[in-house]
């Protein structure tokens, strides 16, 4: 645990991150205290959680309409019988991010089983049964996310994914800065692409339980997923293919990107609790 904290310091004082961490804790704390949240943060929560579900699946190319996802999560409507693949993806990003609720308490306690649960909600329908939750094994590939370059083979998985509890399981530790592990477990769930499909979607839940559970936005308003859309998807996967690269040019951009993401997010919360506090929401 001493050098996965040391590490993650580390991250977070490479050249310009500092100061990008700072503003994104500060929009956080603009938006904690936000009129709206006085008395209506289930209300705030739920429409980030709808605007959430709608970017991460634009991010994947599947474009819905926000009012069908704010109408499936709050059951006044339901997808196709047979959707089509677009609906198929989005339907996995709308049950992925509803996951986060109740998997943000294991986020930093149960890496793995927020992991299994967020892949469940993102991938039902999209793989078998039996791939629902694990990671690939055997001869199991993955084709997400290519501008990353190949996946890791299944034998690689494993010992990436270890890595990937220490991260969560260190970001209670004092002095870890809480914006530094949701963007490194959102990368390294994109990188390793543990899963043969919904990559992509389990990692923004993932940070957006992240986000919330290290208490950097513990109502759950800010739109952490539309914060890295606001940014276009091309930036997304550059900065993404940039840590990769494992530089540290490379592991700062992607830092500096998501702390700009969630400042965003941050501003796009603000805009949640207006339309929640003037009764503006559809």
């Amino acid at each position: 645990m001493p050098d996965v904290v040391a590490s993650l310091g580390a991250l977070a004082s490479l050249p310009g991150v500092p100061e990008k961490v700072e503003a994104a804790r500060s929009a956080c704390e603009r938006l904690r205290f936000h009129e709206a949240l006085r008395r209506r943060i289930p209300e705030a929560s739920a429409e980030s959680r709808v605007r959430g579900a709608q970017a991460s699946a634009a991010l994947e190319g599947a474009t819905v309409p926000v009012d069908l996802v704010r109408d499936v999560m709050r059951g006044a409507g339901s997808w196709p019988r047979e959707p089509d693949p677009v609906q198929h993806v989005a339907r996995g990003a709308v049950q992925a991010t509803a996951e986060t609720e109740r998997v943000r308490s294991l986020v930093t306690t149960a890496p793995l089983q927020a992991l299994a649960r967020l892949h469940v909600a993102a991938a039902s329908g999209l793989v078998d049964d039996a791939q629902l939750g694990r990671p690939r094994t055997g001869e199991e590939t993955c084709a997400e996310l290519t501008d990353l370059g190949p996946a890791p083979a299944p034998a690689d998985v494993a010992a990436r994914l270890a890595g990937l509890v220490e991260v969560l399981t260190a970001a209670t530790a004092r002095g870890v800065p809480a914006l530094v592990v949701a963007a490194v477990a959102h990368a390294e769930v994109c990188a390793v692409r543990p899963f043969a499909r919904g990559n992509g979607v389990v990692a923004r839940a993932l940070e957006r339980a992240v986000v919330q559970a290290t208490g950097l936005d513990p109502t759950g308003v800010a739109v952490v997923e539309a914060g890295h859309a606001t940014q276009g998807g091309p930036a997304y996967l550059g900065a993404l293919a940039a840590y990769t690269m494992g530089s540290p040019e490379g592991l700062g951009l992607w830092l500096g990107h998501c702390a700009d993401a969630l400042v965003a997010a941050a501003r796009a919360g603000e805009q949640v609790c207006d339309a929640v506090r003037t009764g503006r929401l559809a």
